[in-house]
């Protein structure tokens, strides 16, 4: 499982013209799930989202009141680029498999008492965001493993 985590003003995420997700300050966490991903994995990522320190006064969002993480799903963070001009979504995990485990990040999120936000599973999101630094990182649930093809 990947994660690109953006430290945000402002983020919110619009279907169809009308905003289903927004936060103010926090993280926007851009979230891809890899066809042999786990419940596991998304527990790690889930930990990663709320205890790193990189918002102001190096705090994390589960020490920063008010904070809050609007997630999105995002299949393409597992595409490949290596051959050819098109991207391969092979590594991705198909949408049965990947919505439950995007939805475990956010239940535990709000476990933690983290105000979360989502987008809306499969749809066409447009993504609006005031990026903070600007100031971006990619997790992983198993860094340097090879996703599954």
């Amino acid at each position: 499982m990947r994660a690109v985590l953006q430290r945000v003003s402002s983020a919110s995420v619009s279907v169809g013209g009308s905003v289903v997700g927004q936060i103010g300050t926090g993280l926007l966490a851009l979230v891809g799930v890899c066809s042999d991903d786990t419940t596991e994995d998304a527990a790690r990522v889930a930990r990663k989202i709320a205890e790193l320190r990189i918002l102001a006064g190096e705090a994390s969002v589960t020490e920063s009141p008010g904070a809050g993480v609007l997630v999105v799903s995002q299949f393409t963070l597992y595409g490949d680029t290596r051959k050819g001009r098109r991207p391969s979504w092979s590594a991705a995990a198909p949408g049965p498999v990947a919505e439950p485990l995007v939805e475990a990040v956010v239940a535990d999120l709000r476990e933690r008492g983290i105000t979360t936000a989502t987008g809306e599973f499969g749809a066409m999101m447009s993504v609006s965001l005031v990026n903070e630094g600007p100031f971006t990182l990619l997790v992983e649930s198993r860094p340097g493993r090879e996703p599954a093809r």
